[in-house]
C-alpha cells in the first residue's frame, strides 16, 4: 500500500507532455488489458454464461408467469426475453467493471500498480485510460451475447446495434467507475470480493432489469423508490430505449451524472495526497 502513497515529483512535469505522449501511454494501457483479456479466456465464456443461462433457462420459465404488456420503447406485447436483454446487457458490463477493479486490487498487491501510478502523466489520466480499457472488453462481451440472442429470437432493429453503443459506452463508464471507487476502499484482494456480493446483486436485482418498473410499484412502494434511486436502472433504460432507436433523456443525465461523481471520487480516492489511501496510510 505504501507504494501509491508516494507523491510523484514530477507530477508537474506531466503538463509539458505533447498529445503523442498521452496517446501513446493510452494504447499501451488498452493493448495491456487486451491482452490480459485473451490470456484470460474463462472470464470471457464466464461472462456470457450468466445472461446466457437467465435468457436460455430463467426466461423460459418466467414467461408464463412474468407476461410483459406494452411498455415504451415497445409498441407490441412482447415476449419476456426480449424484455430482460437489456438488463442482461448491464449484467455483463457490471460483472465486467466489477473485474476490472478487481484486477487494479491485484496489481496493487502485487506491485504492478505502481508501474503506472509512478508515471509522470496525470494521475487522472492513467486512471482514465484504464477505465476506457475495461469498457472496451466488456463492450465486445456484449456485441457477442448480441449475436448469440439473435438465434434466440431477441432481434431488434439493426439500427439498434449501432444506436446502443454509445448508451454501452456511458455505462460501462458509469459502472467502471463505481468498481474503481469500490477498488481504492479495499486492502486485500480477498475483501474485494464480498463487497462485489453486496453491490452487484442488490443492484440488479433492485432495477428495471427483470420487471417493469410498474410492477414492481404494484407490490412494493418502498422497492419501487429504491429502483429510482439505483444508477444501474438508468443504465438498462438507457440501453433499452438505445436498442429501439430511441433516446431517454432522464436516464441519460443520470447515468451522465452518476458517471462523472463516481469517477470523479475514485480519482480523488487514489490521490496519494488526499484520498483514502494516503488516509489508510495514516491509519496504519
Amino acid at each position: 500500500m505504501s507504494s501509491l502513497a508516494s507523491p510523484r515529483p514530477d507530477d508537474g512535469a506531466s503538463r509539458g507532455f505533447p498529445l503523442s505522449a498521452y496517446a501513446i501511454c493510452c494504447r499501451g494501457i488498452v493493448w495491456r488489458e487486451a491482452l490480459r483479456f485473451l490470456h484470460q479466456r474463462g472470464r470471457f465464456v464466464s461472462a456470457l454464461v450468466r445472461p446466457l443461462l437467465w435468457l436460455f433457462i430463467f426466461a423460459a420459465g418466467f414467461r408464463q408467469v412474468l407476461g410483459v404488456s406494452i411498455v415504451p420503447p415497445y409498441v407490441t406485447y412482447i415476449l419476456y426475453e426480449v424484455y430482460i436483454t437489456p438488463g442482461l446487457v448491464g449484467m455483463i458490463l457490471l460483472f465486467n467493471g466489477m473485474q476490472s477493479s478487481l484486477s487494479m486490487v491485484y496489481d496493487r498487491e502485487t506491485g504492478t500498480m505502481k508501474t503506472l501510478l509512478v508515471s509522470p502523466l496525470p494521475r487522472w489520466f492513467l486512471l482514465v485510460s484504464k477505465l476506457a480499457a475495461g469498457v472496451a472488453v466488456g463492450i465486445l462481451q456484449v456485441y457477442v451475447f448480441f449475436v448469440i440472442a439473435w438465434f434466440w429470437d431477441v432481434k431488434p432493429p439493426w439500427q439498434g446495434y449501432l444506436y446502443v453503443l454509445p448508451a454501452l459506452i456511458l455505462s460501462g463508464l458509469m459502472l467502471g467507475a463505481l468498481g474503481m471507487l469500490l477498488s481504492s476502499l479495499v486492502q486485500q484482494l480477498e475483501n474485494f470480493a464480498g463487497i462485489m456480493n453486496f453491490v452487484i446483486f442488490p443492484m440488479y436485482f433492485a432495477s428495471s432489469a427483470l420487471y417493469p418498473l410498474w410492477r414492481v410499484q404494484e407490490s412494493s412502494p418502498l422497492l419501487y423508490t429504491i429502483c429510482l434511486f439505483n444508477p444501474f436502472t438508468h443504465a438498462v433504460e438507457l440501453v433499452r430505449f438505445a436498442l429501439y432507436r430511441q433516446f431517454n433523456l432522464e436516464a441519460f443525465a443520470i447515468v451522465l451524472g452518476c458517471t462523472i461523481a463516481f469517477l470523479g471520487a475514485a480519482i480523488l480516492a487514489y490521490d496519494p495526497s488526499r484520498g483514502l489511501i494516503s488516509r489508510k496510510r495514516q491509519a496504519g
